[in-house]
């Protein structure tokens, strides 16, 4: 599913024209985005949490070049998923 798509059925649900409900997601997802930025997890009950997850520092090889070289540590976004969310998918999914 696109954001299109999703923009679309939020629209036909809520009676609110697309235009406005393509806005509120937008500014939605840069709530997202600039809280990660600044270090500050997301917690949406019953869907799930988007949080900064550090990554040590690592050797990491080139097999082209036969050498190693460090990867140094690093902050990644990262979604986990709320337990009823996870529950549901399982469900439904075959």
């Amino acid at each position: 599913m696109t954001k299109a798509e999703i923009v679309a059925e939020v629209s036909q649900k809520t009676g609110v024209e697309k235009v406005a409900v393509q806005a509120s997601i937008e500014h939605f997802m840069d709530i997202v985005k600039n809280s990660l930025a600044k270090g500050e997890n997301v917690y949406l009950r019953g869907f799930g949490s988007f949080v900064v997850k550090k990554r040590a520092e690592k050797t990491g090889r080139n097999i082209l070049k036969n050498t190693t070289l460090i990867i140094p540590a690093h902050y990644i976004p990262f979604f986990k998923p709320a337990k009823t969310f996870v529950k549901k998918v399982k469900d439904n999914v075959k």
